[in-house]
């Protein structure tokens, strides 16, 4: 009968079994709950040795922890065996519930496999029930929940008495197996909130770390720095300045904090902001000051967001480019404009009279090509009409040369109503208006006259966001307008230059200039070609209106210029042209110059020293 089975045995087991799953509980790590474990079994159960194999996350079972013998626990202690060789132990032998117990008899072929043992030498046993030396037995520990994971396997050995455990033995180890794997599982997830939490202040204090980074950066840059809203109602609302970005707008952070970037923006940038992408964009535009002054800026901007998809802000850095831009500025002035008097020079003349210019005619000359076509067709115009064609240089009364129509007689003058009409009509010539309609480039709709040789397909396609530059006709009362060039060319300068060198020269050319600016209207332009040749575009002027501006820039030449103590005189010559689209620049200029010379010729050297 065994001595175990008494009540007063269970009861003290059962205290004793309390005992040791209490302080399973009260371990502080997974390494203290191992040991616990081990010795719980040497103090609470009554065997001798006790091994705690814990398996690995490659699967193998590693000695965790060992109680009863210090040799032993100092051998086996973190070897390992491999889950295979486990696997085949926990299959043999006899089942006991949950345990697994090998007799001697059947464990021998274990004796060489990989799996950490110790053996106890000690006699063969004398009775059926008495423990061997070699006999094993095994308390697996599954997770708590019924998944049926093995966490590892408890190992003992040398029960006290000898003896084989008997049913409340077996029962009380298995339940110990049971709170021992659920006393590890406890200690594993309180190792992984604790290395989660390490982990957690961490990373915690690596951000701390980065903001402040970045709070330093920030505040500190050199250069302007700008945080903006990006979506919502408030997009594009300053959040966050740093003093660089004050200083530069010279206004406080609190002030720059009710406006957006394009409230502060240059009226003329509005696009150039709005074209810049969010992410990546880059511009260079002019912020407007405390003092609405402007300062130029290069804008980089790139987007930030948290890591938990939150809001998403615009950071922007300001970056001072006012002096480079001044440069820029100061190195196309001098590409673009004369030295000596400040003026634009030859190449920017030529580029703003290009801007006006096309390649192909304007409408009227459009129409004017299909009425001359019909004059070859039907005998030629009337004394009303251009009488046949263009009038050559210097032919015809008119302005400085031109012809009777007030036309610049070097290329056909686009203007309606000369003389009445194109061509008064002769007998069996129809009316130019059965030619009609055309659209506002001239070109021919729907219906035109076919039969007087003319193909409207010849016609040049219009040209978009162009308006047509058109000379003005000779009546001052049809109203029509174009863009007047006057060539100007002083007379009596040479002798000035040969007689008190060119240092008075200058001088002279200095004030001619200066008061060539001061008698044309803002936005017309006043050029330098070279020497003593100056150039005027004026927009929007009739006829008469660029005969009178000649008159009064002539008077405003010929008043005495004095030049270190001393007086003189300039006269001035002005030819009168017109820029028509058709045209090249070159004709346009050569076609005044050339009226500039006829007007020179026509008046007597005296006439012209005088002014």
């Amino acid at each position: 009968m065994e001595t175990e089975s008494e009540p007063y045995v269970r009861l003290a087991t059962l205290r004793q079994l309390h005992d040791v799953v209490g302080e399973l509980n009260t371990a502080r790590s997974l390494a203290d709950t191992l040991q616990t474990v081990a010795d719980g079994i040497v103090k609470g159960l009554g065997y001798e040795l006790a091994c705690v194999n814990l398996v690995q996350p490659d699967g193998d079972l590693v000695v965790a922890a060992f109680a009863g013998n210090a040799a032993a626990e100092a051998l086996i202690t973190g070897r390992v065996g491999a889950r295979a060789s486990w696997e085949r132990r926990l299959s043999m032998g006899e089942t006991w519930g949950e345990l697994r117990y090998i007799p001697h008899t059947e464990g021998w072929i274990l004796l060489d496999d990989d799996v950490p043992q110790w053996y106890t030498e000690g006699p063969d046993p004398r009775f059926e029930d008495e423990w061997h030396p070699q006999d094993r037995l095994y308390a697996p520990m599954y997770a708590p929940g019924g998944g049926r994971e093995l966490l590892g396997v408890i190992s003992v050995d040398r029960p006290r008495g000898g003896r084989r455990p008997g049913p409340w033995g077996r029962e009380a180890l298995q339940m110990y197996a049971s709170q021992a794997a659920i006393a590890i599982s406890n200690a594993r997830l309180r190792a992984n909130m604790q290395r989660a939490l390490v982990r957690l202040e961490r990373e915690q204090q690596a951000l701390r770390a980065s903001e402040e980074s970045f709070r330093q950066a920030f505040e500190y840059a050199p250069s302007g720095m700008a945080i903006a809203e990006m979506g919502g109602d408030q997009h594009g609302r300053l959040l966050r300045t740093n003093d660089a970005l004050c200083r530069l707008l010279g206004r406080s952070a609190s002030a720059i904090r009710r406006h957006s970037f394009s409230d502060l923006v240059h009226p003329e940038d509005i696009g150039t902001l709005l074209r810049t992408s969010a992410e990546g964009g880059r511009a260079e535009l002019r912020l407007a000051r405390r003092d609405n002054s402007y300062v130029w800026v290069s804008l980089r901007n790139s987007v930030v967001a948290d890591t938990t998809d939150g809001p998403r802000f615009l950071l922007t850095h300001v970056e001072d480019i006012e002096e480079r831009k001044r440069n820029e500025l100061q190195l196309a002035h001098r590409a673009s404009h004369d030295s000596l008097t400040g003026l634009p020079n030859s190449a920017e003349l030529r580029a703003r009279l290009s801007a006006r210019l096309c390649e192909r005619p304007n409408a009227i000359s459009v129409r004017e090509t299909a009425a001359q076509t019909v004059d070859k067709a039907y005998g030629g115009y009337d004394d009303g009409g251009y009488g046949g064609g263009v009038v050559p240089y210097g032919q015809g009364p008119g302005y400085g040369g031109y012809d009777a129509t007030g036309g610049a007689g070097y290329a056909p003058v686009p203007a309606a109503g000369y003389g009445g009409g194109y061509g008064g009509a002769v007998e069996g010539y129809e009316p130019y208006e059965s030619y009609e309609p055309y659209d506002s480039y001239g070109n021919p709709v729907e219906r035109a006259y076919q039969g007087d040789g003319f193909d409207p397909s010849s016609a040049p396609a219009p040209l978009d966001h162009h308006v047509h530059t058109v000379a003005p006709g000779p009546d001052p009362d049809d109203g029509s307008k174009g863009l007047a060039v006057l060539f100007c060319d002083l007379d009596g300068f040479k002798s000035i230059n040969d007689r008190f060198g060119h240092n008075t020269g200058d001088a002279v050319l200095i004030e001619v200039a200066r008061r060539l600016n001061t008698g044309v209207r803002d936005g017309d332009t006043v050029a330098r070609l070279g020497g003593d040749e100056f150039v005027v575009l004026a927009d929007g002027l009739g006829a008469t209106d660029a005969a009178d501006l000649a008159v009064r820039l002539r008077n405003a030449i010929i008043p005495p210029i004095r030049v270190d103590g001393r007086a003189v005189r300039v006269g001035a010559s002005f030819g009168i042209g017109w820029a028509s689209c058709g045209m090249t620049v070159e004709e346009v200029l050569k076609s005044a110059d050339q009226r500039m010379y006829i007007e020179k010729r026509s008046r007597s050297k005296v006439q012209r020293r005088a002014g």
